[in-house]
Parts: C-alpha cells; sequence; structure tokens
C-alpha cells in the first residue's frame, strides 16, 4: 500500500475518533503512534521507536522527549506531541530545546493533525525558527507526501532530505511574500509593475489608485488561471447537453452549448471537499448541461450526488437522499451554505 493511500486511511481515523480524544496521551495513542508506523518504524521495537527518551538540558535532569526515531541506529528524528487541540505553533521552543542536545538532524512537533519539521539549515545544532515542511493530515497535499517518503524506514537518506528541506524553506518563504502582495501590494511591487507602462511620477494618490488596481489585477489573473486549469481538468469547457430525440421540424437546430461559470466551479470544488472525507477524488466527476450542474459518484448518470441550479436569479442545491430518485432543491443565499449539507451528501454518496 502506498504512502498517500495510508495517510488517507490515518485522516479517516482522524476524523471518526478526534472528538473522542481528550488528552494527549490519547492524542500520542490514536494519531502519532498509527503515524510512525506508517513511516515504517516498529512502534513495539526500542530500537527503532523510544518512547519518553531522556533530554538532560545543562542543570534540568530528567527532561523527556515524547519519540526519538531511530534509523541503522542511528537517531534521525525527535517527536514532540501536543493534544490535538493545541496549537502545535505555540510549543517549538520546548522542541527547540530538545534539538540542542539531540543527535538527531530533525524534529518533529505535531498534534497528531499537523505534523511540523524542523532541522538546523541557518546554524548547525540550533533548531530553526520555522519548520521546512507541514504535513496537514486533513489536506494532503502530493509534494509533501512526496519529501514525507525520504523520511520512511526504507527510503531515508539524510542528504536527500537537507537537499528538500533547504529548497522548501525558500519556496515556502517566497511564497508567504507573495500572498501579502496579493493581499496588500506593497509600494516596490506597484513601482515594479507600474513604471513598465507608466511613464508619468508616482505621486501619493496615483499610488493608492495603483495599489487598488495592482490588488486587483493579482486576484482576477489567479482567479483566472485557476478557473482555466479547472476547466481543462474537467474536460467541461462548451460541453453539449445530451439531448432528447425531437421531431424533425426541430433536428436541424444546433444543439446550444454549455457554459461553466466560476460560482459553479467554486461550488463543485466545496462538494468535492466534503465527499473526498469517504472516497477519492478521482471518484466525483462532474458534468455541465443546460438546466443543471451535476455532480456524480464515478462519472455515472445514475449515481448522482447533487445537482447544482445556479441558472437563475435564485441558486439552489439539489440533494439526493435516496440514491437516484428525485431531489429535493434548497435554496442558496451563498456557496458557504453548501458546507451545511455534508451529512446529506455523504448519505447520497452512502446510497451507492
Amino acid at each position: 500500500m502506498d504512502l498517500k493511500l495510508k495517510l488517507e486511511q490515518l485522516h479517516q481515523r482522524v476524523i471518526h475518533l478526534k472528538d473522542q480524544i481528550n488528552t494527549e496521551e490519547a492524542t500520542k495513542n490514536a494519531f502519532v503512534m498509527p503515524f510512525i508506523q506508517i513511516l515504517g518504524y516498529d512502534i513495539f521495537n526500542p530500537t527503532e521507536v523510544i518512547p519518553e527518551h531522556i533530554c538532560d538540558i545543562g542543570t534540568k535532569k530528567g527532561e523527556k522527549i515524547d519519540y526519538v526515531i531511530k534509523n541503522n541506529n542511528e537517531p534521525i528524528l525527535i517527536i514532540e506531541c501536543k493534544h490535538w487541540k493545541e496549537n502545535v505553533d505555540a510549543h517549538n521552543s520546548q522542541l527547540h530545546r530538545y534539538f540542542h542536545v539531540s543527535k538527531a538532524r530533525f524534529g518533529v512537533l505535531t498534534n497528531g493533525l499537523l505534523y511540523n519539521f524542523y532541522t538546523d539549515l541557518e546554524q548547525p545544532n540550533i533548531m530553526d525558527e520555522k519548520p521546512f515542511l507541514t504535513l496537514n493530515i486533513e489536506d494532503l497535499k502530493d509534494n509533501v507526501i512526496k519529501v514525507l517518503e525520504s523520511f520512511t524506514k526504507q527510503a531515508y537518506h539524510l542528504e536527500t532530505i537537507l537537499d528538500s528541506a533547504e529548497g522548501l524553506k525558500y519556496i515556502k518563504a517566497i511564497r508567504k511574500e507573495f500572498e501579502k502582495e496579493i493581499e496588500q501590494p506593497s509600494d516596490e511591487i506597484v513601482k515594479l509593475l507600474v513604471n513598465r507602462f507608466f511613464d508619468k511620477p508616482l505621486t501619493a494618490n496615483r499610488m493608492a489608485t495603483f495599489k487598488e488596481y495592482t490588488k486587483k489585477a493579482l486576484t482576477i489573473s489567479i482567479n483566472e488561471s485557476i478557473s482555466h486549469r479547472l476547466k481543462s481538468a474537467l474536460h467541461i469547457n462548451e460541453k453539449i447537453e445530451e439531448q432528447p430525440k425531437v421531431n424533425p421540424v426541430d433536428s436541424n437546430h444546433d444543439a446550444p452549448k454549455v457554459t461553466t461559470t466560476d460560482e459553479e466551479l467554486e461550488a463543485f470544488q466545496i462538494v468535492k471537499a466534503i465527499l473526498r472525507e469517504k472516497v477519492g477524488a478521482e471518484r466525483i466527476a462532474a458534468r455541465d448541461t443546460q438546466s443543471y450542474f451535476g455532480v456524480l459518484l464515478d462519472d455515472n448518470n445514475r449515481k448522482p450526488l447533487c445537482r447544482l441550479h445556479f441558472n437563475s436569479a435564485n441558486k439552489y442545491i439539489e440533494l439526493f437522499h435516496n440514491g437516484k430518485d428525485a431531489g429535493e432543491k434548497v435554496l442558496l443565499n451563498n456557496l458557504d451554505e453548501i458546507y451545511g449539507f455534508r451529512e446529506e451528501l455523504h448519505g447520497a454518496l452512502g446510497s451507492y
């Protein structure tokens, strides 16, 4: 079984158990120990996984790290755990102390949902302030899983991980700065862009105006790029609706083309995110028609999961409580209300 599938199974475990997990110890047993097993280490073998490992720090004796992971009898990873409801970023100083006295090159701070991976890229044997990798069990990303594979028992390679860590660290920093610019463009980015086509002085008033223009331009560009990629992936650009047989008098009419809107695509992504809690994303298909935007299981017309009726002034979601039977239309005031139909969507999925 590949790493991604194992992590998705752990995600399902987290969903079903987390509301019953009331202590840090229970978090370790229910979430963190299965994660260590997924990496290929034997949690019952004290030569591979050492729980409650003593890390004496100066005059402080008896300090313990939750887990030390060994590969070929060498410590490679220390793991400090918190309760799943806690904010892991608030506890990195504790891991920082343990890292300093450990021979491991990597440290992990986790609450069983988020796993922050640290190393010492900036100063030897001193843990960096920011993680170079964050794994979110509830939002698994392929690029993160690819790096995680290098931590598995079978594939562990120190230099490969360090090379990846440096790249990830700076890519993450660049992305963060870029996101800041999208939200609130700086004078520098505005000047860089505007001076390429505007040859007049940028007064204070013009700068304020161009900041708004820049923010809108960046947002539109990103949204259009996302929309284009989604449409290409779903193969629904100008898809022609299947028409029933008509009388000869109408047979010469061209079949009308379908226009898929950004709102339909955004709503589909919300529905898909909800359904991915139960099935893989590849099984959730979309078909746009003249009268509705349909979401299907396995791209099968006989397995509708919901329909989005966005072609009029009012927007509705059509829910299927009994599989392929006629659905129930519910008015939507905004797209966020779709999240409130999680139980109904899971019910439709379960009926198949």
